[in-house]
């Protein structure tokens, strides 16, 4: 027996996220992240920033390319690439969620700051920290 559909499921838009970053180049620990979105969301953006100044050991193009092929088995994953504020990407793509992983104690201060700034900026869009396996992580306590 399935359950029962409530007219909101049927009839809201999908819930898309966008996972910002600048994936040079992308990692398993980028990949775990990207995977358990999909569970949350409906459709995951990984979107590869573009910065002014800074040159990466790929560029944009090939981060891409890379994180295509890296996520070619989520058929709700796509990857793009921006410049700018995240917050404006996600408007523009109707993004609801800012996706973030946080794999240290030491990870969370900047990123908590960046999501205070994004709130101000966006309240309109969550910042959702997803924390990877311990594995995953760069630093745990034993």
């Amino acid at each position: 027996m399935q359950p029962a559909k409530t007219p909101r499921a049927e009839s809201r838009e999908p819930l898309i996220a966008v996972y910002p970053g600048s994936f040079d180049p992308i990692t398993r620990g980028h990949l775990e992240i990207v995977e358990r979105a999909t569970h949350l969301f409906d459709e995951v953006i990984v979107a590869v920033g573009r910065h002014p100044t800074k040159r990466g050991f790929f560029s944009v193009e090939e981060r891409c390319a890379l994180i295509d092929a890296a996520v070619s088995h989520l058929p709700r994953v796509r990857t793009a690439f921006f410049g700018g504020l995240v917050v404006e990407f996600c408007r523009a793509q109707g993004a609801r969620a800012i996706v973030r992983g946080l794999r240290a104690i030491g990870d969370f201060e900047p990123e908590f700051q960046m999501g205070l700034a994004n709130r101000d900026l966006a309240p309109e869009i969550e910042t959702i920290f997803l924390i990877p396996a311990p594995s995953r992580c760069t630093s745990r306590r034993r």
